[in-house]
């Protein structure tokens, strides 16, 4: 079986032409086929779906805002991400499109919950689990996550509390994910902890956002990480009682 899959996989790599949406198709299914291997293919095909809906979220918003943006690339156990073609001209704007993502993954996650509830289905509480999971790890305030777009925007300094946050879960439960995010931060990380850049003029102008959006995306991120926080608790919760039932 794992050797068909292997071959339809290779065939359909070899008779794809790599447009936006062959190469997104062609990487979701890579990402599936290495998922299920691990977990089965009804927990793989949920899981990429679910990375699916959080990376078009990101891509939605940055058309909305004019930007030439690349159709999604998976990477198995990375992820997925969406190039931007177009850089945001402020702070505001790379804001907008990272709080999109995780808007967006939420309500899918959402949707798998009470779904799961209603079909009384343990697969789709777990899908929830880690739709939870997957975007409350994206929120945490560091440069290349969403959250660090999104807290940028009230300050970068905000990046200073997102090392020891990413420290502590490497410690709690270490992962390479984290050493690679950790790697990707460190130029961002040690602008902010050195409190400026080489153009400060232009760092000025980037961050130059008026008081009440700040406040707006403050109140939205701590909102949105305060409800992911406690879904994904509750959630743990309910499937450790599962597994144990």
């Amino acid at each position: 079986m794992k050797n068909a899959v292997t071959r339809a996989l290779l065939l359909l790599f070899a008779g794809l032409k790599f447009s936006k949406v062959g190469l997104t198709a062609a990487t979701m299914l890579l990402s599936m086929a290495v998922y299920a291997w691990i977990w089965g293919w009804p927990y793989a095909v949920g899981f990429v779906l679910l990375i699916l809906v959080h990376e078009m979220g990101h891509f939605v918003a940055a058309r909305q805002r004019g930007l030439n943006v690349g159709a999604p690339t998976f990477i198995p156990f990375v992820g997925a991400w969406v190039q931007l073609k177009d850089l945001p001209h402020d702070a505001e704007t790379d804001a907008y499109i990272g709080i999109a993502g995780p808007v967006a993954g939420t309500l899918a996650a959402f949707a798998c919950f009470e779904a799961g509830r209603y079909y009384d289905s343990g697969l789709l509480l777990a899908l929830a689990y880690a739709g939870y999971m997957i975007n409350l790890f994206n929120l945490l305030p560091l440069g290349p996550l969403d959250g660090g777009r999104i807290t940028a925007v009230v300050s970068p300094k905000i990046w200073l509390i997102g090392a020891p946050l990413l420290v502590g879960l490497f410690i709690w439960h270490p992962s390479p994910m984290y050493l690679l995010v950790a790697l990707i931060a460190w130029p961002s990380f040690w602008k902010a902890l050195r409190g400026g850049g080489e153009d400060d003029a232009a760092r000025l102008a980037y961050y130059n956002v008026p008081a009440q959006i700040r406040i707006n995306y403050g109140l939205a991120y701590l909102g949105l990480v305060a409800y992911l926080g406690a879904m994904t608790y509750s959630l743990h919760e309910q499937l450790e009682g599962l597994r144990a039932g």
